[in-house]
């Protein structure tokens, strides 16, 4: 299963932009962008399904949902720790799980 949420982070904004630009300049279709969105939809996700290191966070809750097989998570005072780094810390932030063994479908 390949989920659109990565394309709302930095990388997949450039990816975008980069594709309009092209697409604007006749140097692709939009088909061809659209496979291109695609395929990093896969890459990026099987990417993060190799990553081993062990991480602990902890937090306030402050809302969650689930919805669509989507779970939402908004946690206040948040804490971030990776193994052998820094301890990283925010006000708030939002962890968006989705299942890894679905049905195939794109989930935007």
């Amino acid at each position: 299963m390949s989920y659109q949420l990565y394309r709302n982070t930095t990388l997949g904004h450039s990816l975008q932009e980069c594709l309009d630009e092209l697409i604007q300049t006749h140097q692709i279709t939009p088909a061809l962008a659209l496979q291109v969105l695609l395929e990093f939809d896969k890459a990026i996700s099987k990417a993060f399904g190799v990553i081993k290191t062990k991480t602990t966070f902890k937090g306030n809750l402050k809302t969650y949902r689930f919805c669509d097989n989507v779970w939402t998570f908004v946690l206040e005072e948040f804490q971030f720790k990776e193994a052998q780094s820094a301890e990283i810390h925010v006000d708030k932030v939002k962890i968006v799980a989705c299942d890894a063994k679905g049905s195939g479908e794109i989930i935007s």
